[in-house]
């Protein structure tokens, strides 16, 4: 099959799946209709014809591509190479004679290319610790000290057989902390000691002490013990394993003999500092991203955050959650997701596909709960279309709001319950949505967070429950960040469903809404607007007025913390009227004029305030006189202080200059002048 400038190799697999190669063409708007039976094996002289061409190739099939890559190498057309999968994602289910818009989709979205995403790269020297007790620990050791350069730290020695030759250094303690990443590990120890060789029987140390420290480029934990990072598994360098399972030894010991030389770890996100609303003034604002972080990356640095790129796992939680976008993902960036959602939509409408549904699954767990659904279940239905990211936390709700916009009936979301710290955002992201749906009319129930690693389990929940209402498509291109996408979907849906609502509430935490300003104690000190990070609170450089745009804010709730007179609350809300997009008139008050020459130079009630505050009360301003230079302009205040008998810039009176004149009449009339 040709489509445009790609050629498309579709096999039934040995006739394992009913496919027409003509209304499938048709439906891809390709050319052609051949569909091969054993194009890996006894018909792989037709992929080689494919590979004569100039053009990318994409074949249908995930399981031989080895062989297909290795063929390719040979004819050189080793870059032109991609595969997707259309059996386990579309044909080998109950529902697979049906299932011809799905795979025109899966097609289609096959063509899209994805960015390059950047990359760290991480040096390991081979220097590793070996931390567990007992004779396990030692073999451990000696097993790894072949390949790698091994300590081996002992919690407990009682049962270990002192080696017959020193190999390696045995050392005994207890980690209390350690900190770093991979390539660069830093542990603090108590209770340390080294091995002294002068015993006769056993192990033994020299005298302990506490506070030691030493670093290593990996570290191999056998102790049985808590972890000692959160997140563990997500810690690039760090192998834990349980002493009693000889299984999970060898498996942590076999990956750590490979960790000399320099690796690639992907950067997952992308942070940008101008963008974020951590803090402002030393107060806290908005803390979502540290609250999620399972593995420690994020940490405050200053009125943002940093990610320490060794550290991040790509959860993506952080991403999902972030209300400015000042992180966003990267392995793939979000446009990225966005268009191969609107392409898998578009390619099912248009082979005649309707009311589809969205399965966004991880790479990993997910796509094995799904190939084996597909070959010892049901297979998925029909009308589900899989989609594979990277991690599902990185799924936010702009995500889910542009998939159901685009189409889709249902978005649901397979995670893994053996990682729950990975998810702990998608709930609060599910939530946002269903509000909205909620407000504009919808009868919900269209984000679904499937925890199961039951191949049998998800398929009853996808064949057991569809939406009971159509959701009519409000198709649009997603351009911009989280924010602008959000709105294109949340209006179109609202002109989809005919729903007249200027704001929807939104659960608490909601990145969306407005502030509320109590205006009878505003002093119109305009602090807010100060520590606003988004711009949402502005002020009027020509008057003295509080201006608010909604659709700039973040809820932060830097504002409440930073306003003095405590005259501001949060309502988390989705304000879909114009008046959002621009900036709205809170408050206002008259300018206050200087008492001495006039100048407006403050407001009103700002000036009355601090008057309120201090006259009488301060010691600087006990007497209507001193009271009367908080009524007057920077400038008249000066020299009001300036001329009064208490000037505080006033110094001990200038001695007088002295000429030849002053000291020659003094001679004259029998004077000393004196110089002092």
């Amino acid at each position: 099959m040709r489509r445009g400038d790609r050629t498309v190799l579709v096999c039934d697999c040995g006739g394992t799946m009913d496919i027409d190669g003509r209304k499938l063409a048709k439906a891809c708007g390709g050319d052609g209709e051949q569909v091969f039976t054993a194009l890996c094996r006894r018909e792989i002289d037709r992929f080689v014809d494919a590979l004569a061409g100039d053009g990318p190739v994409d074949v249908a099939c995930i399981q031989e591509a080895p062989v297909f890559s290795e063929v390719a190498e040979d004819h050189g057309a080793g870059d032109r190479l991609s595969f997707f999968n259309i059996r386990e994602a579309a044909g080998w289910s109950d529902e697979g004679a049906a299932a011809l818009p799905k795979m025109a989709a899966l097609i289609a979205a096959a063509g899209l290319t994805t960015p390059a995403s950047r990359s760290l790269t991480l040096t390991s020297e081979g220097t590793c610790l070996v931390y567990g007790r007992g004779q396990a620990a030692l073999d451990a050791a000696r097993r790894l000290s072949e390949s790698l350069s091994v300590t081996c730290m002992l919690t407990d020695s009682d049962d270990a057989l002192p080696p017959a030759s020193a190999d390696f250094p045995i050392v005994t303690g207890q980690i209390r902390q350690a900190t770093g990443r991979f390539g660069a590990f830093e542990v603090t120890i108590d209770r340390f000691a080294e091995r002294t060789p002068f015993v006769r029987a056993g192990l033994g140390f020299d005298r302990p002490v506490d506070g030691a420290h030493s670093d290593c480029d990996l570290i191999v934990d056998l102790s049985g013990e808590p972890p000692l990072f959160p997140a563990p598994e997500k810690r690039d360098g760090y192998l834990r394993a349980d002493p009693r399972d000889p299984a999970a030894v060898m498996t942590a010991l076999f990956e750590a003999s490979g960790m000399v030389g320099e690796f690639e770890k992907p950067i997952y996100v992308a942070v940008d500092n101008g963008l974020c609303a951590h803090s402002r003034n030393r107060k806290t604002g908005c803390t979502r991203c540290l609250d999620l972080c399972p593995a420690g990356a994020i940490a405050p640095a200053g009125d943002v955050v940093s990610v320490d790129p060794a550290l991040c796992g790509g959860c993506g939680l952080c991403a999902g959650a972030c209300p400015t976008s000042a992180i966003t993902y990267a392995y793939p960036d979000v446009h990225t997701v966005h268009e191969r959602i609107m392409t898998l939509a578009t390619a099912f409408r248009t082979a005649g596909g309707t009311a589809p549904r969205l399965l966004i699954h991880d790479d990993k767990a997910g796509a094995q709960v799904i190939d084996a659904a597909a070959r010892f279940g049901r297979g998925l239905p029909a009308d589900t279309i899989p989609l594979a990211v990277n991690e599902v936390g990185q799924v936010g709700h702009d995500i889910l709001l542009g998939a159901l916009a685009q189409g889709f009936q249902e978005v649901v979301l397979l995670t893994d319950p053996r990682r729950p710290d990975d998810y702990a955002g998608l709930d609060a992201q599910a939530a946002i949505v269903e509000a909205l749906l909620a407000g504009l009319g919808d009868g919900g129930g269209r984000v679904r967070v499937l925890d199961t690693p039951d191949p049998d389990a998800l398929c009853e929940a996808l064949y057991g429950h569809r939406p009971a209402s159509a959701l009519p498509a409000a198709t649009f291109v997603p351009l911009g960040r989280k924010k602008a996408i959000t709105r294109l979907a949340v209006r179109g849906l609202a002109a989809a469903l005919g729903a007249k609502v200027d704001a929807i509430a939104l659960p608490d935490g909601a990145p969306y809404g407005r502030v509320d300003v109590d205006t009878a104690g505003c002093t119109l000190c305009l602090a807010c607007v100060s520590a606003c990070p988004a711009g949402a609170l502005q002020d009027n450089p020509d008057r003295p007025q509080l201006l608010f745009q909604e659709d700039a804010c973040v809820q932060c709730g830097l504002c409440a913390v930073t306003c003095p007179e405590k005259v501001i609350t949060l309502e988390p809300r989705y304000a879909l009227a114009d008046s959002a997009l621009s900036a709205q008139l809170v408050f206002e008050d008259e300018p206050y004029a200087c008492i001495s020459c006039g100048k407006e130079f403050g407001t009103k009630r700002s000036i009355e305030a601090i008057v309120g505050r201090l006259s009488g009360k301060h010691w600087m301003f006990a007497s209507d006189d001193r009271t009367k230079l908080i009524r007057m302009c920077e400038d008249c205040r000066v020299e009001a202080q300036f001329k009064a008998t208490d000037n505080p810039f006033a110094g001990p009176p200038r001695r007088a200059p002295r000429t030849t004149a002053d000291y020659e009449k003094a001679r004259e009339e029998g004077r000393e002048i004196d110089d002092e």
